[in-house]
């Protein structure tokens, strides 16, 4: 029996789309590897997630739809096998489904339903109870239920010979290996060879990384998938049990940072083509936040598709001009300068008599940052291109942003990315061929809205602030327990009350993509009003 893996990227409410690409796919792997069954990703024929779209009548009407074309249209003599939400009297489920020869053979009904961090399906769908085994002793799974022993153990004991598991596994920087040890202790326990499908692409705060691979009876990967790439694959299962590569792809395993990168990259391409931007723009200031996103725009979509903007001010040196213009230079980018010098003088003397006197301290740097925002959206709605705000994880954390200046924007590449991570990803990227120069990266870091200003005058230094900014966010520790690790109690409290006084902030930063255990926005829910201090 031939089994192949389609590993593709959807985009979600496209039915018509996806619906056109599971035919596709199941064609070339009927006509490349003369395939039994071709396995796709998790509500693939939505996308992932859908969210409240599936509450909608006509969405489900369209779901359906769908289902009656590719029955008649698939080829015969291959079965596919596709995630759907399905519609019954019973409650609504994340299904699986096989068509063969226009015929539904089985469905499936995702039994976990993941209710934290990303995931709020326990809104939308109805768990499944039972296993479904088709063919020659194929079970179906989905996604979370790989994760748990009882479903696998029901498919054993319905005389399954393999499973397929069809995922939507948004990517986190540590989840590959997590994923590989899940299916390690699935087939420990049952000595079921696993054959798993993950979804790729990017889809607004999430990215899924693909990474599909097949794990034999034995607990051995026999067949990975690359990382962040549609893919076609194939494997033959013997009558014996026995898992033979039929394909010739070579799956990589990547190593953090490079993936993170990767990650990345593929979230900022999918979100302006899947949106139908032009392309994408950014205010360069010669700074290395600015410099990575510059970066990671040009690798997804290419130099012509973006363009930099310098908005220099009274307090921008020569040495961040020069950096800016260099980079852009070196990376073939068409880039502006707009002076916001008058901008910001005209808004000095209309605040002037209602103030009192000229604006000072935070008020005065927001007037330079918001005068910034003003002529990067402008410029965003002429060119219709996609305007990318180059914020990292770090600085929406404590605040160090200005609504509606320099968190202006439809997309924040950095969103989730402290500020040490940056400076890896930086000197990464620059392995890849020298694109960020390099006093960019060296220079103490400053926002460049007095004089002679250093983050260093507002925050402590980076890597003692992403310390306590993980343990805090992502690993949601207390006072004690951080200044247990060592940290200073003052600079702890101090920093947490950064955080949560922050919260209205977020509340109303573009969307950004995830890559750390919590990510600002739909995963970490909190509110704006909140009394509980620590």
């Amino acid at each position: 029996m031939r089994i192949a893996l389609a590993q593709i990227n959807l985009t979600v409410g496209d039915i018509a789309g996806n619906a056109a690409r599971i035919l596709d796919w199941t064609q070339r792997a009927k006509a490349q590897f003369q395939a039994d069954v071709v396995v796709f990703p998790e509500l693939a024929l939505t996308g992932y997630p859908p969210e409240d779209l599936v509450k909608r009548p006509d969405f489900m009407a369209a779901v359906e739809a769908a289902v009656a074309r590719l029955q008649r249209d698939l080829p015969h003599g291959i079965s596919a096998v596709f995630g759907l939400p399905e519609k019954m009297p019973h409650g609504r489920y994340n299904a699986a489904l096989v068509l063969r020869d226009g015929e539904v053979v089985t469905r499936y009904y995702k039994q976990f339903l993941p209710n934290d961090g990303v995931f709020d399906e326990l809104r939308y769908f109805t768990a499944g109870v039972e296993s479904s085994v088709f063919g020659q002793g194929v079970a179906l799974s989905i996604c979370e239920d790989i994760w748990h022993a009882d479903p696998l153990n029901q498919a054993k004991g319905a005389e399954a010979r393999c499973v397929l598991s069809l995922n939507a596994s948004p990517y986190q920087y540590d989840k590959p290996d997590s994923r590989e040890q899940v299916l390690l202790a699935r087939v420990n326990e049952n000595g079921l060879p696993i054959i798993y499908v993950n979804l790729v692409g990017g889809q607004d705060e999430l990215v899924f990384d693909g990474g599909s691979m097949v794990m034999d009876a034995s607990g051995a990967v026999v067949h990975r998938l690359p990382m962040f790439a549609e893919a076609l694959g194939c494997v033959e299962l013997d009558a014996d049990g026995h898992m033979t590569v039929v394909d010739d792809l070579q799956g990589e395993t990547l190593d953090e940072t490079a993936a993170i990168y990767r990650a990345l990259v593929l979230a900022v391409r999918d979100y302006a083509h899947k949106n139908s931007f032009k392309g994408a723009l950014l205010g360069l200031s010669g700074g290395i936040d600015s410099a990575l996103t510059l970066a990671l725009a040009v690798d997804a979509l290419g130099a012509e598709q973006v363009e930099a903007v310098l908005l220099p001010s009274r307090y921008t040196s020569d040495m961040s001009n020069d950096d800016a213009r260099a980079q852009a230079d070196s990376m073939g980018v068409r880039h502006h300068i707009v002076p916001i010098e008058s901008a910001y003088r005209s808004f000095r003397e209309m605040l002037t008599p209602v103030l009192g006197g000229e604006p000072v301290g935070a008020t005065d740097e927001n007037l330079q940052a918001r005068s910034r925002g003003v002529v990067l959206m402008a410029l965003s709605n002429a060119s219709g291109k996609l305007l990318l705000t180059t914020g990292n994880k770090s600085e929406m954390a404590v605040g160090y942003a200005t609504l509606y200046g320099d968190m202006a924007g439809g997309f924040a590449p950095l969103k989730d990315v402290p500020k040490m991570l940056v400076y890896r990803l930086s000197n990464y990227r620059n392995t890849l061929g020298v694109v960020i120069p390099e006093r960019v990266i060296t220079r103490p870091p400053s926002a460049e809205l007095r004089p002679d200003q250093k983050d260093e005058d507002s925050l402590p230094p980076y890597p003692v602030l992403d310390e306590i900014l993980a343990a805090y966010i992502e690993r949601m520790e207390g006072v004690e327990q951080i200044v247990a690790r060592g940290f200073d109690e003052s600079t702890v409290r101090r920093i947490i009350r950064m955080v949560d006084l922050a919260e209205y902030k977020r509340r109303q930063a573009p969307p950004g993509v995830k890559i750390t255990a919590r990510a600002f926005g739909r995963e970490r829910r909190l509110p704006i009003t909140n009394g509980f201090r620590r």
